[in-house]
């Protein structure tokens, strides 16, 4: 199993944005999106196999989001939050936080993201935001 923390505030994957080129379509992810996929393959080196995973693969992507304003301001509301008692019911969509990642940990920990079989993906609320990424290998 790799385990391993990206560090800092979680960024979904955002919608794919297109422009024109010479009268074709081009489609692109948005800045945020390429420069938060950037970060997670670099955090993800340190903890990358010498060639990417092959077959079947499961991931479990827990996504600690920042605490809001009003749970900076009260202690209880805080404490509530970081034991998981208040969930983040706003978007961004949890699935968006998986494609990202998903999409950032290609060639790095396996070859093709199709090879993730089973995947679970959590938000939560933390004092110190990230996203904690757990890869195992799925047997038949």
């Amino acid at each position: 199993m790799i385990k391993f923390t990206v560090y800092g505030a979680p960024v979904a994957q955002g919608r794919p944005r297109a422009t024109t080129v010479k009268g074709n379509v081009k489609l692109y992810d948005p800045a945020k999106s390429r420069d938060y996929k950037d970060y997670v393959r670099l955090a993800s080196r340190e903890y990358a196999p010498p060639q990417p995973l092959q077959g079947a693969l499961g991931l479990e992507v827990i996504a600690y989001r920042p605490l809001t304003s009003v749970m900076q301001k009260s202690l209880k509301k805080a404490a509530a939050a970081e034991k998981g008692e208040i969930l983040p019911l706003t978007k961004p969509d949890a699935d968006n936080y998986l494609k990202g990642i998903t999409d950032a940990l290609k060639n790095i920990m396996w070859i093709d993201d199709s090879q993730v079989v089973e995947a679970t993906v959590k938000k939560r609320y933390s004092a110190r935001p990230r996203i904690e990424i757990s890869i195992w290998e799925v047997s038949a």
